[in-house]
């Protein structure tokens, strides 16, 4: 059996030696986490890039059997922010320098859907003169509609894949047209096509999920080449069909140390992506966030969603930050980032230097 200091040594990175990264504990976990955070100052640095987020809306047509917003849950409100508040929440981005937002909505098509992105594109490049990068993570679309969306000013795209091995993906979503693997794969390369910085990602201690699947997952993120990822520990949510296997979960504690292991490895495979601390993390943990920036992340999105929609945007239970202002969030999440010896960078897009170096090779 290859030792984690082997692994780390020879820098080689396959299916067996990823498994023994995953299962790692004590010394060896250490030796992991420091290896990470080494890596990331070299190739990325210390400096952790703000996205201000906006829940655009929880309309979704999807019926995920993991997700709180899916169609077939009646208990939450519906709602779709106007582009007034959208772009409210862009200004707030702007006037305090985060410089990047992402827009995120639950998974909706069609032509009233595209032009009402396309046409708010156009509007925050208007209100901010262009200084405010956008990342859109809106799910499945046409060709057509992606290439409307980059032109009008969206240049980055999270489409997370949540479970990169087939089989697993068919027993976390319903078997029918709207919920299909390659679907899926084929928008993925869609993205890359066009020229968007692409991102995914996957849950982490999800139901009938397998240390080998993670594995394949890791696997998955450096043969698709991402510029981009968002990985987080899967979280039950009471109202949806996967809740009846809570009981035989791994424990919030496990998911969560899962999580970090799966941050400082993609981190070390490749070095110099862009890698989120979800906000799944602080979720488990009150130092989730800061935790993952000290062993590999160096993305964070401060949440400027009106509260009076968040609690209708709940993809798990237990969502933090659910009753903080936009100011508070922000004051909040650079202590954070400091006490993890970090520093914002202020004013800067901080796009992926993955993106850039293939691109130009």
């Amino acid at each position: 059996m290859l030792s984690v200091n082997k692994i780390l040594e020879k820098g080689d990175f396959d299916k067996q030696a990823i498994l023994v990264l995953l299962n790692s504990t004590g010394n060896e976990r250490q030796l992991l986490f420091e290896k990470a955070k080494e890596t990331k100052a070299k190739y990325v640095g210390r400096k952790v890039y703000l996205r201000g987020l906006i829940e655009y809306s929880n309309y979704c047509a999807k019926n995920c059997l993991y997700c709180g917003i899916r169609a077939g849950n009646s208990r939450y409100v519906r709602y779709q922010m106007t582009d007034e508040e959208v772009l409210e929440a862009a200004e707030f981005a702007w006037k305090n320098r985060y410089a990047s937002i992402v827009i995120q909505s639950g998974e909706r098509t069609g032509e009233t859907f595209a032009a009402t992105i396309e046409n708010l594109l156009h509007k925050i490049t208007a209100k901010t003169g262009g200084a405010l990068h956008v990342t859109l993570s809106l799910g499945e679309q046409s060709e057509e509609t992606y290439l409307r969306w980059y032109a009008a000013g969206a240049h980055r795209y999270l489409l997370r894949i949540e479970v990169s091995n087939p089989l697993l993906y068919q027993k976390l979503h319903p078997v029918d047209k709207f919920h299909d693997y390659q679907a899926r794969m084929e928008a993925l390369k869609c993205l890359k096509r066009i020229g968007f910085q692409v991102g995914t990602g996957v849950m982490i201690g999800l139901p009938f999920q397998t240390m080998a699947d993670l594995a394949d997952d890791l696997l998955f993120f450096r043969e698709f080449d991402i510029d981009m990822a968002g990985m987080g520990p899967y979280i039950e949510h009471e109202h949806t069909p996967l809740f009846q296997y809570s009981r035989e979960l791994l424990p919030l504690r496990d998911r969560f140390d899962l999580a970090l292991k799966m941050v400082a490895i993609l981190r070390i495979m490749m070095k110099d992506i862009n890698i989120a601390a979800t906000t799944a993390m602080q979720t488990i943990d009150g130092q989730g966030r800061e935790k993952a920036l000290l062993v590999g992340a160096n993305v964070i999105m401060p949440n400027l969603t009106p509260v009076k929609y968040r609690q209708d945007y709940l993809l798990y239970e237990n969502k933090p930050c659910i009753d903080e202002e936009a100011e508070e969030c922000k004051s909040c999440l650079e202590a954070r980032i400091h006490m993890a010896g970090d520093e914002i960078a202020y004013g800067e897009w901080g796009d992926s230097k993955h993106f850039k170096n293939r691109t130009t090779e």
